[in-house]
């Protein structure tokens, strides 16, 4: 859909415009949201005001859990904590190719470690993953939702405050945000502007006021400004590279030609309804169950008033078969309706990689079938961390990057040679099955040749080294080189040769360096001569 600025020349005009190329998505939001977390995305009282409705409790709880469950995954995997999920790279052709680069390299290495320590203090300072968890739980139920992130923190719009418009290839174009404040927070001179215009007194100061930041995208950089009743509200403008823009749009699904995404709820929406349906027919059954009337035969010998005055442990006159107790009598039929839920919940636990997921209803089960249904289901994020991973983790860091360096807290890193490479989400996922597949390798030829011949086709260095790289572990200082390792190992063999041979060690050749070098020599010159022997003639 085309907007262009000669038909609406106000960002509340366009943004009234743009409101119903996004009324299909926000009602998909609010439809996921009531059997969900209602609260979440409600609807609204006439559908566009400001002012909610009651929110109505479901009468299941499985889709609160699901999507609390995926959220935490989904922020685990992005965003864990007290480890880096990213790491700084160098282009080292680019660095070999300038004088001096080559030597450099260590130096520079060492500095970006530090460069990335500095960005994970800020992140855990920051304490943007509250945020993140309330903006991932917006992407699973509604599929979009507009991040904000400046130097006093990480603000979180919902798909009901702001619209948006991409290109064909997914990039933002133009974001309208809709903010509701008090008149009285608007600067002085700006409201008494606005008192100049006809329906706007010193009565309405009081009321709150319709603010909308209008964001658009020109060429390589993002221009914003905000208006308040058609004017431009005076100091609001800003500027950013589109790298470092401080409006991170996202979506959960990707669609293409659409400028909004699509939620996970709404996949599985169909087993919450059904799901939602059969819960309260079965609690109002309950309900109708557990209720006890007693009925009396009114031709009958007893009366309904002596036993409704009766105390409990009275005896009084009357015949048994006068009363008897009203039964529903659907129990059969519950149990239908008890077995239906129980198959929608077991899907819905796979949908949402609920723990009770991974587990099968059996008395004994092995910690083998457990790792593989876990690795089974976390493998299913491959497609929701590949569109995070370039849409939030890469945007996220190279803002948060930008403020540390505006601030003075880091230097500035030349683009050319340095950036950034996420390893968690997908990366995470593909190093996870590289730690398997390494793990199964090693322990079947262990078993099937033994551990003394496996040594003598493995290379330990490198099998040790590849394993800390799929746990995602750093080795430098932590692996011992080859060098190391053979001057410990003389080193003991010299320890052991002083205890056993006394002091007679002292004046042992084996405990100097140069004599160690003849009488390797001169070892080696003997097995030559019993080689040449053993040759026929």
């Amino acid at each position: 859909m085309e907007y262009k600025s000669s038909e609406v020349t106000t960002a509340a005009g366009l943004y009234e415009q743009m409101a119903s190329e996004r009324s299909t998505y926000l009602r998909e939001g609010q439809e996921s949201s009531k059997f969900t977390l209602p609260y979440l995305i409600p609807e609204t009282a006439g559908g566009s005001g400001s002012r909610r409705s009651r929110i109505k409790t479901p009468y299941q709880s499985i889709g609160a859990a699901g999507v609390n469950s995926l959220a935490a995954k989904l922020l685990t995997g992005l965003f864990p904590t007290n480890i880096p999920f990213f790491k700084l790279v160098l282009d080292l052709i680019k660095i070999a190719q300038q004088e001096g680069g080559k030597e450099a390299i260590a130096e520079i290495d060492k500095a970006l470690r530090k460069v990335e320590a500095a960005l994970m203090r800020e992140i855990e300072v920051s304490n943007d993953r509250v945020a993140m968890f309330e903006a991932l739980k917006h992407l699973i139920v509604g599929g979009n939702v507009l991040l904000y992130l400046t130097d006093e923190g990480l603000q979180v719009y919902p798909l009901e405050k702001y619209v948006c418009r991409r290109d064909p290839n997914g990039n933002t174009l133009e974001i309208i945000i809709k903010e509701t404040i008090n008149g009285k927070a608007l600067p002085a001179d700006f409201l008494l502007k606005l008192q100049e215009k006809a329906k706007y007194t010193d009565q309405t100061v009081e009321e709150d006021l319709d603010i909308y930041t209008h964001v658009k995208r020109d060429g390589e950089f993002f221009n914003w400004h905000q208006e308040c009743k058609g004017e431009r509200i005076p100091n609001t403008e800003g500027r950013a590279k589109k790298d470092v823009n401080p409006f991170i749009n996202l979506r959960f699904q990707r669609l293409s030609g659409e400028s909004y995404g699509r939620g996970y709820v709404e996949e599985y929406r169909g087993d919450l309804i059904s799901l939602e349906g059969l819960m309260k027919a079965i609690i109002e059954n309950a309900a109708a169950s557990a209720r006890t009337v007693f009925l009396v035969n009114p031709n009958g010998t007893t009366r309904a008033s002596v036993l409704a005055k009766a105390p409990n442990g009275a005896i009084r006159e009357g015949n048994a078969q006068d009363v008897s107790v009203l039964q529903v009598g659907k129990g059969a039929d519950l149990q239908v309706s008890f077995t239906a839920v129980q198959r929608i919940e077991q899907r819905l636990q796979y949908a949402f990689l609920m723990a009770k997921a991974v587990q099968r209803d059996a008395e004994r089960v092995t910690s083998t079938e457990l790792k593989i249904l876990t690795q089974e289901l976390e493998s299913t994020l491959g497609g929701i961390y590949s569109i995070l991973s370039s849409e939030l983790q890469l945007p996220y860091l190279r803002r948060r990057m930008h403020l540390l360096v505006r601030s003075g807290k880091v230097p500035q890193l030349p683009d050319d040679i340095v950036g950034i490479s996420i390893i968690t989400g997908l990366q995470g996922l593909g190093r996870g099955q590289d730690k398997e597949k390494l793990i199964e390798f090693i322990t079947t030829m262990a078993q099937a040749l033994g551990a003394d011949v496996m040594r003598q086709y493995i290379n330990l260095d490198e099998a040790i080294k590849r394993l800390a790289t799929s746990i995602g572990i750093e080795t430098d200082t932590l692996i011992k080189s080859g060098e190391q390792i053979a001057q410990e190992q003389q080193a003991a063999q010299q320890q052991e040769l002083i205890r056993s041979l006394g002091s007679a060690a002292v004046d042992s050749p084996l405990l100097d360096p140069k004599k160690q070098a003849e009488a390797g020599l001169i070892s080696q010159q003997i097995d030559n001569n019993a080689q040449q022997q053993e040759q026929p003639i």
